[in-house]
């Protein structure tokens, strides 16, 4: 057997690589073998830090008796969907079409074409709830292309004719309005859950695009049914366990609607998002709850998740060793009263049950607990303004968990380096930096800049999706990839005074404007000169990133802010027309594109500051609440930033220039002048 995934840069597909299934990536010799063989595709989709690939990978991947019968009637093909996002989107689109449901791992059985016709997720080794083992299916899948090959090739054709007929309708009606953002904020309002925060029921994800788009209707609108749903949201998910109370950052999700019990993996792009959200909700309200989740997520992403290189890592696993050696879900993370007992000593072992909600019944498994604060525990208050008597001893009970964790197994980390979740990652670090001082952040932000130009970036403009230990990998660039890096590039540039970051942001979204652009202001998920799939992928909603349509949209319009170009801003208006479309309809899951609607909206003000980067007048312009505000500054007559060509002092002071729709206030060198006309 040929192990051809040792090569490869995916922890994923490594973590199969000692399989006993004779794996082939997606390739297109893969589908040569399997029309050489006459047997079909077995396509695999998952990710490292997936709880159940990782299960149905131990239950039946690893199986020799199972791996023997799939290796004599199929061609097996491992993908993994964080580096190959284009595959994952078509086939899951396939499933979700089918099945009426979707997730990971993803099982699709396919024709030599490439073609679906069979389709599932996890299946078990054995019979049950109604579900065919694994092999049971494997069993089904080669009688049929055995016996009856017609019905597989009709069932296929109608599949892809059937996603081929799939038209987008974008809307085409213009930008959104004032009337569209009224109506997606009283859909969200209806979809809260104002007991528990959050919007909808269990499994309940963080919303961190849509609290984006509530903070800036906010500061656009000044209502305040949009700022309460933001900071309660954003209360009720630091004070649950869904956010880890002592090392800082969040899981991926809660599998209840309180925020209990999260689904313990630990994603970049949901940290850089939150990290980047309880920042801005702080700048809107000064919240001290806000100000230390925004920090200790910061430092959560810096000391778990940077690596050698200066990147981020992709995910811890939710999965690690628990005191008996079993591989177990949330090991790392959850404690018994008589652990809390044996770090702390009696005393303060009761203390932090109390504070943390360690219950000897327990919340978790086992008579285990996550670490969550109570609504009602001393200590909790959402606003945080009140000081705590127990501050000390509470410091001092986590540091010593905190130290007792450490000693633990460690989940395990993809070191996969992601594009876009490193451009989502510098932008967060970036405004974390530059709003609390704390320049060591800004730095991070730029090493993982200079790597994402220096290992992903071509000469000819492109990106690469994805690199290892500094390595790139073989798989294009997706349209989020040039969004997100392009937007972490112009955050960087604003709280840097650097216009090469402006440049490179000019670079990717040129490409978008010339590769993954279609008509009526449509864009593509791949190139047009990318791979050619089943189907051209194309998703405008968020997912549990910002979708790329939307985020493109939201780059191009602040790069149009920076630089007066008319074809961006002109390319960012019609990609938004699909918000108008979706936004009054689904707005949980256009949050990203009803926040650049915002900006759309409020202009966006273009602030140019005359002065020193990080002086006064450049922070308080950084903290201006605006809708999407973009910040140039350097000094007088350099040519960082074309919105400071022609920009002098006011009497020898720095001085800040605010302008929006073609029109320009009169100079000010005065702080809280610049604030007020900034929404502050």
């Amino acid at each position: 057997m040929v192990n051809r995934l040792a090569h490869t840069t995916s922890p994923y597909l490594l973590q199969h690589a000692d399989n006993p299934v004779d794996w082939w990536p997606w390739s297109p010799e893969a589908f040569e073998e399997a029309k050489r063989r006459d047997v079909p595709v077995l396509l695999s989709v998952g990710y490292a830090s997936c709880h159940w690939c990782h299960v149905m990978a131990h239950e039946s991947f690893e199986d020799e008796a199972l791996a023997a019968y799939l290796n004599a009637h199929f061609v097996a093909v491992k993908v993994d969907r964080e580096e190959r996002p284009d595959v994952d989107a078509v086939y899951m689109e396939a499933v979700q079409a089918a099945t009426g449901q979707g997730g990971w791992p993803m099982t699709v059985f396919l024709t030599a074409d490439a073609e679906p016709f069979y389709f599932g997720t996890y299946f078990p080794p054995e019979p049950r709830h109604g579900m065919a083992s694994f092999r049971q299916v494997l069993e089904g899948v080669t009688a049929a292309w055995t016996d009856r090959r017609g019905e597989v090739a009709e069932v296929a054709g109608h599949i892809v004719a059937d996603l081929a007929k799939r038209s987008l309708a974008h809307g085409g009606q213009g930008v959104p309005d004032e009337s569209d953002l009224g109506r997606a904020l009283l859909g969200l309002t209806r979809d809260y859950d104002d007991t528990h925060g959050g919007f909808g029921g269990a499994p309940k994800f963080p919303p961190s695009m849509a609290i984006e788009f509530l903070l800036r209707h906010h500061a656009r609108t000044g209502s305040e049914g949009a700022l309460q749903m933001a900071a309660d949201s954003c209360a009720a998910m630091a004070m649950g366990g869904i956010y880890d109370q002592l090392g800082g950052g969040f899981a991926r999700y809660a599998v209840d609607r309180e925020w209990t019990v999260p689904h313990f993996e630990k994603m970049l792009y949901d940290n850089a998002l939150l990290c980047r959200v309880y920042a801005h909700l702080w700048r809107s309200t000064g919240s001290d709850l806000a100000r230390r989740v925004a920090l200790e997520t910061a430092d959560f992403l810096v000391r778990e998740l940077r690596t050698t290189e200066g990147g981020f890592a992709s995910a811890l696993d939710a999965d690690s060793e628990d005191a008996q050696g079993r591989h177990v879900e949330g090991a790392f993370y959850v404690w018994t009263p008589a652990q809390l007992a044996e770090v702390l000593g009696e005393e303060d072992g009761a203390f932090a049950a109390a504070r943390f909600g360690v219950t000897e019944k327990g919340t978790f498994e086992e008579g285990s607990s996550v670490l969550r604060l109570d609504a009602g525990t001393a200590g909790a208050q959402a606003d945080e303004d009140t000081p705590d008597p127990d501050a000390e001893r509470v410091a001092s009970v986590r540091a010593r968990l905190l130290a007792a964790r450490e000693l633990r197994p460690r989940p395990g980390r993809d070191d996969k380096v992601v594009a876009a979740w490193n451009g989502l990652a510098v932008a967060a670090l970036a405004e974390t930096g530059a709003y609390f001082d704390r320049p060591d952040l800004v730095e991070r932000a730029t090493e993982a800049a200079d790597l994402l130009v220096r290992v992903h970036l071509g000469e000819n403009g492109r990106l690469c999706r994805t690199s290892m230990e500094g390595r790139a990998g073989g798989n294009s660039g997706v349209l989020e990839d040039y969004a997100d890096v392009a937007e972490g590039f112009l955050a960087l540039a604003s709280v840097t005074g650097e216009g090469v970051w402006l440049e490179f942001a000019g670079l990717l979204l040129d490409v978008v404007l010339t590769r993954f652009a279609g008509e009526g202001g449509q864009l593509y998920d791949t190139a047009d000169d990318a791979e050619k799939l089943i189907r051209r992928p194309q998703d405008p909603t968020d997912n549990a990133t910002p979708s790329g349509w939307t985020a493109a949209a939201a780059a191009l319009l602040s790069y149009a802010a920076h630089t007066g170009s008319e074809p961006h801003r002109t390319a960012a208006e019609g990609a938004l027309g699909v918000v108008k479309a979706l936004g009054p309809r689904a707005p949980r899951f256009v949050g990203w594109g009803l926040a650049a609607a915002e900006a759309l909206l409020d202009g966006p003000r273009e602030v140019a500051v005359a002065g020193p980067v990080g002086g006064e007048l450049h922070r308080t312009a950084l903290l201006g609440r605006a809708p999407g505000a973009v910040v140039a500054v350097g000094e007088p007559g350099g040519g960082e930033f074309p919105l400071l060509v022609d920009r002098s002092l006011v009497g020898g002071e720095p001085t800040a220039y605010v302008c929006r729709h073609f029109v320009c206030e009169t100079p000010t060198t005065d702080v809280e002048e610049l604030s007020r006309r900034l929404g502050g």
